[in-house]
């Protein structure tokens, strides 16, 4: 991965990371581990699909979904 792109990626993970703790409270490490494993088109997407969490539930089962592709 490239300087850029990898800068990019950390950009949108820490985005997105902020975004969840503001949603919905915080989050156990092996959640996070999970996120920052999303590639950046996904993050995208859980960008979005976070506005509709409510719990930390949300995330998981956004997270197992994501697997199952």
């Amino acid at each position: 991965m490239q300087g850029e792109e990898r800068g990019k990626l950390l950009e949108a993970q820490k985005l997105v990371k902020r975004q969840l703790k503001r949603r919905v409270g915080e989050i156990e490490k092996s959640l996070i581990k999970q996120v920052e494993a999303v590639h950046i088109e996904a993050l995208e997407q859980l960008g979005e699909a976070l506005l509709d969490f409510s719990t930390v539930t949300d995330l998981q089962e956004w997270l197992n979904s994501r697997r199952s592709l």
